[in-house]
């Protein structure tokens, strides 16, 4: 099998290509929050840019922003699970939410906030592959206010077997796709949307901007790496230090901070 180099998944392509071919961004959007693409009437993109320079933050998010029939949707996509990501998805919403109300208007125009997010982990210890969220009232089960709303998907838990009958389930297909094999057998199903949305995943990897913007990302990400792995060295080393000041052996200071004989004793 041909693995693929870059998927769906890969944040700086899936801002690109979706940010570029708004009218596939627009079908995904409809597919996900189970609404006839024809029922939407507004819809608007509020963070189209990719500033390159932000590609080296640490917090730089790659989402899509969107206004939606005068809801606010923003669109997430999570590769790993880092142990907090229901918590840092409310985190979104309160921000999104709370810069909505314009100045002087009253609370009951804040609009309806929902965030999506396509997960390529299992958040959820249920066998459903998309969850959705609202707050209710624990024993009545009574909404409090439809202006919150989380919808996950996540992909490891998607059925084998897909049919060009299911809408969500194809796209979701897309973005679980790991090989050149997996995006045929979706292709030979003949959805148009589909045919469009692969043909304009290889006209952007191909593409000199994607490539540049990956390798600013690539290099961003190597430098994170470097900088947690320093960090942790230098706290590992005053470590060491007050360990050998207070007597400890070297053996007991290597368990400790995993540093070889040979640099506990320069130190010493």
């Amino acid at each position: 099998m041909t693995k693929l180099k870059y998927t769906f998944k890969t944040d700086t392509l899936f801002k690109m290509l979706f940010i570029k071919h708004k009218y596939l961004l627009k079908k995904l959007v409809a597919a996900l929050m189970g609404i006839k693409e024809e029922s939407i009437q507004q819809f608007e993109v509020r963070n189209e840019e990719i500033p390159p320079e932000a590609l080296g933050d640490k917090f730089c998010r790659l989402d899509i922003n969107m206004v939606v029939n005068g809801q606010l949707v923003d669109l997430e996509i999570q590769v790993s699970s880092e142990g907090d990501y229901r918590e840092r998805v409310m985190l979104y919403w309160a921000r999104d939410f709370s810069t909505a109300l314009p100045a002087g208007e009253s609370y009951a125009m804040l609009p309806r906030t929902i965030i999506i997010s396509i997960l390529d982990f299992k958040l959820f210890d249920c066998e459903e592959y998309h969850s959705f969220f609202q707050p209710l009232e624990v024993t009545r089960h009574t909404l409090l206010s439809d202006k919150m709303g989380f919808h996950f998907f996540e992909l490891k838990k998607l059925p084998k077997e897909i049919t060009d009958k299911d809408a969500m389930l194809l796209w979701l297909s897309l973005f679980k796709a790991e090989t050149e094999e997996d995006l045929e057998k979706i292709k030979k199903l003949e959805v148009p949307e589909m045919e469009q949305a692969i043909n304009a995943y290889r006209t952007i990897t191909a593409s000199s901007e994607f490539q540049e913007l990956e390798r600013l990302r690539e290099k961003a990400r190597h430098d994170e790496a470097q900088a947690l792995y320093n960090a942790k060295m230098e706290r590992n080393i005053e470590i060491a230090q007050i360990m050998l000041a207070d007597g400890e052996s070297i053996d007991k200071i290597m368990r400790y901070t995993h540093l070889s004989k040979e640099k506990i004793e320069e130190l010493s």
